[in-house]
């Protein structure tokens, strides 16, 4: 089993101090990485974000939870994440995916492929980025991207890159994880309609069995190398579990009481129930790294004191 250990994703501050004291909290909370998602919505910008947030920690990882292929071509993305390597001193870690809100499209011009077609680019665009990142001169003529003797500079201190995070919730996605990224993280969710729906049939205990065994089947012999992860969307401390559970249900009507209790993206409960559960994830799903959100970043932190490293 690998170590456990703990991501934040954190997304907007209204000045350079605030947003940097938040990199200083996440740190001094035992936190692992510091994660700043993609949109575009009123949220900092990826890139910046994470630079700053690395300039006033010393330990601390930073990372894209995660960029938005579509939004940036791969040799500028591959030039961009090794320079952020290296002024970081090797702290990056690179979350990339297919993008899936409609609206983002719509509103910058771009055109709004079904989600077999953004997978394949974003396929395409991991092959160009790990060979760029590993100091290749990269040649690669695919369905969507052309590229033609190109080696960049400066290289990553990570190598041979760093490491790189593809998640999601649907076969094409974490099957493309499995064959290529070196964190695979579980959402639980599949987005329809554009992004506007959320298909939460993942979260089922079943459902995350399958999709670890369809992890596994697409890995072959490098699934052991593979550091698994979950993205837990709720986090609650209480001694009554099953009627926060139960007030959960109101929204998530598509889950029983037990389904939500039992998915690894949520915690409910005391701090020692929660140490337990992720304990129980681990040995059933291999699920090591777990990630929330920043209005989780103090009560889930007692419990990133417990268990980082162990």
């Amino acid at each position: 089993m690998k170590p456990f250990r703990f991501g934040i994703n954190v997304r907007d501050a209204s000045a350079r101090a605030e947003w940097q004291d938040k990199a200083r909290k996440v740190e001094g909370l035992g936190y692992s990485v510091l994660l700043v998602p993609d949109h575009l919505a009123a949220m900092l910008a990826t890139i910046p974000a994470v630079m700053s947030a690395a300039d006033v920690t010393k330990s601390l990882r930073v990372g894209t939870n995660v960029l938005n292929n579509d939004l940036r071509h791969p040799v500028v993305l591959a030039r961009e994440a090794a320079t952020v390597d290296v002024l970081t001193d090797g702290r990056l870690e690179l979350g990339l995916g297919a993008g899936y809100m409609r609206i983002e499209y719509d509103q910058a011009g771009l055109r709004f492929d079904r989600g077999g077609i953004r997978v394949e680019r974003l396929a395409e665009s991991v092959t160009i980025i790990k060979g760029l990142l590993g100091g290749a001169d990269v040649s690669f003529a695919g369905q969507h991207y052309r590229v033609t003797g190109h080696r960049i500079h400066p290289r990553p201190i990570q190598r041979p890159h760093p490491p790189i995070i593809i998640g999601g919730n649907g076969p094409r996605l974490l099957t493309l994880a499995a064959s290529e990224a070196d964190i695979v993280n579980f959402t639980g969710i599949t987005f329809t309609s554009g992004g506007t729906v959320p298909d939460m049939n993942g979260w089922k205990v079943t459902g995350v069995d399958e999709r670890i065994r369809l992890v596994r089947g697409a890995a072959r012999q490098r699934f052991d190398r593979l550091e698994l992860s979950a993205q837990i969307q709720r986090v609650i401390v209480t001694d009554h579990r099953r009627e926060a559970a139960e007030e959960l249900q109101k929204r998530w009507t598509g889950l029983s009481v037990e389904e939500i209790l039992e998915a690894p993206y949520v915690l409910i409960g005391t701090v020692d129930e929660m140490v337990e559960a992720l304990y129980a994830r681990r040995e059933r799903w291999g699920l090591s790294y777990f990630v929330t959100f920043e209005p989780y970043l103090d009560v889930f932190a007692p419990i990133v004191a417990k268990l980082t490293g162990k």
